[in-house]
């Protein structure tokens, strides 16, 4: 199993109930959701927590309270956080409520995110 299946279709049930237009890419054995052609959010396996984590993008202005959470690690993975970027546990995206939480911060943090470089 490369990604969590059931994740990634409430994700995007969820997307498309708000109205969201998004792309999605296969990366890594996850899949990275995108809007504006910027990342909004993923699924990743965790080889070290044991199960599928959603990852986030909330922006660095919110990252340090969301920190606090329990359902909250920091995004690493190369050995160095990556500022603006969390892991959320299962605990965290239990029920729709909860999903649409981390989705709406996304969201909120999309229009101020940069685009990767395109390379050439």
């Amino acid at each position: 199993m490369a990604y969590d299946e059931f994740l990634a279709d409430r994700i995007r049930r969820q997307l498309k109930d708000k109205h969201i237009i998004f792309s999605e890419l296969k990366m890594m054995g996850g899949l990275c959701f995108k809007v504006d052609d910027k990342m909004l959010c993923g699924i990743h396996i965790d080889k070290k927590y044991g199960d599928s984590l959603l990852m986030a993008r909330i922006g660095e202005m919110v990252y340090q309270a969301e920190l606090k959470k329990p359902e909250c690690l920091p995004m690493d993975l190369t050995g160095r956080p990556m500022k603006g970027y969390i892991f959320v546990t299962p605990d965290g995206f239990e029920n729709e409520q909860d999903l649409s939480y981390w989705l709406d911060l996304c969201l909120k943090f999309n229009p101020l995110a940069k685009s990767s470089k395109k390379k050439k």
